[in-house]
């Protein structure tokens, strides 16, 4: 874990919402503590651009066509930047103007708390998987970062410092990669998003603050939602059931140390447990095969087998309650393989069997809207499409089960870094913004 740059962890509550706002800072009592707030957005934002590399299992090459961005405030002035919440990345970057095809907002030549890491500096020697080890330096003698993508695009830059604004307060010298060079298969991708890494890793955005945990709680009603750091001590939060990350001693070639990686033990569709053995849930002599609770990803990935007993279950359970797609050559998102189509004049889905991951310790269930997810753009006659929201992590040529942030929807969801453990509640989460004060 990095160093804290705090003594005392003051919660600070973050606001997920569907339309850029400008920040506003609001100052309560919760717990006899100052609650800080400021404005986050969902935004949509093209995939390509915000993928992480896919040569390890633990990078992931899945869409990110919903992300949830939080925008904050880098650099001495404060420069507005836009970055997304990823639980399941470390090394924070930003695309930096330094050259003019990239139409980055920040700009370091115009922040004074802007500094730069030598290749000499132990930060540089950090093992960590977000930049190449060994080191490679620039010819500035200057710490290179360098990451590339499952679709051919990549990005370079410099490890930096800058100074990051959260609550009116700046946090010092936090290290960032400042992305300068790239190239990208889409002319659409998204050049003046980040990315904020918020794994366990050492150069991660949290382990960088000190905070020994954080919560989120996102509303599928209406994309809006709250991030706080710090402890959650609210008389109106159920109890959290709590479930405990996953330890593995020894190095493993695809098992990613630095994750939230959860023990997975069973899934239900209804009341009926699916007949799975539970080495299939477990992580193998490899490390394949690891639970990651990855909030950087929308939907949710299992492994083949797994995949075919939920999807086979899930078929047999709605079986004449929808109409499947009858078109086997289509698949969503490369991994998505059923479909459905429901007309288009229909606003709502018949009753559907509630999907329930069974963790140790915890429980996930997963009903009715955030089990199907209606593509956009696709229509076949009067009919539109509409895809089971787990998909097959085999056909994307990822070992692992991914726990995207579209079935953490109305839970409040803790990352306790000191305890090793991730905290789960079923909550209205549009309430819980409501009862915080934030006044949707």
């Amino acid at each position: 874990m990095g160093s804290p740059n705090f003594h005392q962890f003051l919660p600070i509550l973050l606001l997920f919402h569907v339309i850029l706002s400008s920040s506003v800072f609001v100052h309560s009592k919760q717990s006899n503590q100052s609650t800080i707030m400021f404005s986050l957005k969902a935004q949509n934002i093209p995939y390509r651009s915000i993928r992480r590399p896919a040569k390890e299992a633990s990078k992931l090459p899945f869409h990110h066509n919903v992300s949830l961005t939080v925008s904050l405030l880098v650099g001495t002035p404060p420069q507005p930047v836009s970055m997304v919440l990823d639980t399941g990345s470390e090394l924070s970057w930003l695309h930096c103007k330094k050259t003019p095809n990239l139409n980055s907002v920040y700009d370091p030549i115009h922040s004074k708390s802007y500094s730069v890491t030598p290749c000499s500096s132990p930060t540089c020697k950090t093992r960590t998987r977000d930049f190449n080890i060994p080191v490679s330096c620039d010819p500035k003698k200057l710490c290179h970062v360098s990451v590339s993508y499952a679709d051919a695009s990549s990005m370079e830059g410099t490890l930096a410092m800058d100074n990051f604004m959260m609550g009116g307060s700046s946090i010092p010298g936090l290290f960032f990669g400042c992305m300068d060079q790239g190239f990208s298969s889409s002319d659409t991708d998204s050049v003046t998003t980040g990315l904020l890494g918020m794994n366990r890793g050492s150069l991660s955005f949290v382990s960088q603050m000190g905070y020994p945990k954080f919560s989120y709680c996102i509303s599928g009603q209406d994309s809006s939602g709250v991030l706080l750091f710090g402890e959650a001590n609210f008389a109106w939060l159920k109890p959290r059931s709590y479930t405990p990350l996953v330890k593995i001693s020894s190095p493993l070639p695809y098992f990613d140390q630095v994750a939230y990686s959860v023990p997975l033990e069973g899934i239900k569709v209804g009341e009926k447990l699916l007949s799975l053995p539970k080495s299939i849930l477990q992580p193998d002599h490899t490390g394949a095969g690891q639970t990651m609770v990855d909030s950087g990803t929308q939907f949710s990935f299992l492994l083949g087998p797994v995949y075919t007993a939920l999807k086979n279950e899930f078929l047999a359970q709605t079986k004449g309650k929808i109409t499947q797609l009858g078109d086997p050559n289509y698949v969503f998102q490369g991994a998505m393989d059923l479909c459905y189509r429901m007309p288009l004049t229909q606003s709502g889905y018949p009753i559907l069997p509630t999907v329930t991951l069974m963790f140790q310790g915890a429980e996930m269930s997963v009903s009715q809207e955030r089990l199907l997810y209606r593509v956009p753009g696709e229509v076949r006659g009067l009919d539109g499409v509409h895809c089971f929201t787990f998909g097959n992590s085999d056909l994307l040529g990822v070992e692992a089960y991914i726990i995207g942030h579209h079935h953490q929807q109305n839970m409040w969801m803790e990352f306790d870094l000191v305890q090793s453990r991730v905290g789960l509640a079923e909550v209205k989460c549009n309430l819980a913004s409501q009862r915080l004060g934030l006044g949707l």
